[in-house]
């Protein structure tokens, strides 16, 4: 992933490598699992894998190689699908990238109060201001976490928000799968 800026952590730069590589594939895509492994050990552990993911050549490099998992169901809700993952101990993180659309804060007073879960997702659907976003959440087995945030309208990497904080929910249903 050339393109990926550069980051402080492992974890991050790990966000936005799968960020660009949920970019490449284009909008309007299934959500993608990723475990998160140590790249050191992934090379000394399974040297044919990191060859095949082209990691032989990096000898100095650390960090985290996010390894894409089977599909994600469509027919299950996301987090019923999440609570049945549990990682074996090489995993020492993973991620999750999915599209949503979601609207500004200043639209919140406006949701009317009652509706159920699909009539609520088509009110959302239907207002004018709500925006498709991409969101790219990480976590490790310690806790630490990581998001990134691409909308549609501003779809650069330049324009991505990465935080800790940006998608609660989703993180912690991803640390759920760390436990036991």
């Amino acid at each position: 992933m050339s393109n990926t800026p550069m980051a402080a952590n492992p974890l991050t730069r790990a966000v936005l490598e799968i960020d660009e590589y949920a970019s490449g594939l284009g909008w309007d895509q299934p959500a993608r699992l990723f475990a998160l492994v140590d790249t050191a050990r992934l090379r000394t552990q399974e040297p044919s894998l990191a060859a095949q993911l082209g990691l032989e050549e990096e000898t100095g490099a650390t960090g985290l190689t996010p390894i894409e998992q089977d599909e994600v169901p469509t027919d299950k809700a996301l987090d019923e699908f999440l609570a049945t993952i549990a990682w074996p101990d090489p995993v020492v993180g993973c991620a999750l990238t999915v599209e949503r659309l979601m609207l500004p804060p200043s639209a919140e007073a406006q949701v009317p109060q009652g509706l159920s879960e699909a009539k609520l997702a088509r009110w959302v659907a239907d207002h004018p201001d709500r925006q498709e976003v991409r969101m790219t959440v990480a976590v490790l087995r310690d806790g630490t976490r990581d998001s990134a945030l691409r909308l549609r309208e501003k779809d650069a990497s330049t324009e991505v928000l990465t935080g800790a904080g940006l998608v609660p929910g989703l993180a912690e249903a991803l640390s759920a799968t760390f436990e036991e």
